[in-house]
């Protein structure tokens, strides 16, 4: 197979001004395909499209629909509608209003939910500890630890009390965070609907 290789200098300086020498090899199957004028191509194996034929249905269905721009509420075909949206004024701003209640809508939700994801040390204040991460965390640093604190993965739980401080916090992880919660529990669930969930299981088991 032929190859070529290529070297790149800057500026066309001379062999005693060369700054960057960067050797590679093409086969020239690969040359010619680079040389090949564009066409279009699959979006997955890269294969030339063949031409196909236009949908003049469709386009004149385009052409004889009306519509109404939604920021000036004049009316036209659908075939002028791009053209007009491009120099509408108060099309541009209708799209821009939209596209500020679509981003400030998730942000003013987020901050109603908890964080129930990462969580912070309640003996050092270290953060961003997944729940097995502040599991191993205290079992190495603070096993000897014998303050009570708060567990911040049960604060963080819709029937977890924020004030109640643990009298053996290490015997409690060790306990009730062997496991995700996430893995057995709906948080969006209605309490009465998981008791309720929980009889019917209970009865299937007999």
């Amino acid at each position: 197979m032929a190859s070529l290789s290529v070297s790149a200098e800057l500026g066309g300086m001379s062999s005693h001004h060369l700054l960057f020498f960067f050797p590679a090899s093409f086969c020239t199957p690969c040359l010619q395909e680079c040389l090949k004028p564009k066409k279009p191509v699959c979006g997955v194996c890269r294969s030339t499209l063949s031409p196909g034929s236009r949908a003049l249905d469709l386009e004149k269905q385009i052409e004889m629909t009306e519509t109404t721009c939604n920021g000036c509420n004049k009316k036209m075909y659908l075939s002028k509608m791009r053209s007009h949206a491009a120099s509408c004024s108060k099309y541009q701003n209708y799209i821009m209003e939209g596209v500020k209640a679509v981003t400030k809508e998730p942000l003013h939700n987020s901050r109603n939910f908890p964080n129930r994801f990462t969580f912070t040390c309640p003996y050092c204040s270290e953060k961003n500890f997944d729940q097995e991460g502040l599991v191993e965390h205290c079992k190495t640093l603070h096993s000897m630890d014998a303050k009570q604190v708060v567990c911040p993965i049960c604060a963080s739980m819709p029937w977890g009390d924020p004030n109640y401080r643990s009298a053996n916090f290490m015997e409690h992880l060790q306990r009730r965070h062997r496991f995700s919660y996430d893995t057995f529990v709906d948080y969006d669930a209605d309490e009465d609907d998981m008791m309720a969930q929980v009889l019917i299981r209970s009865l299937r088991d007999k």
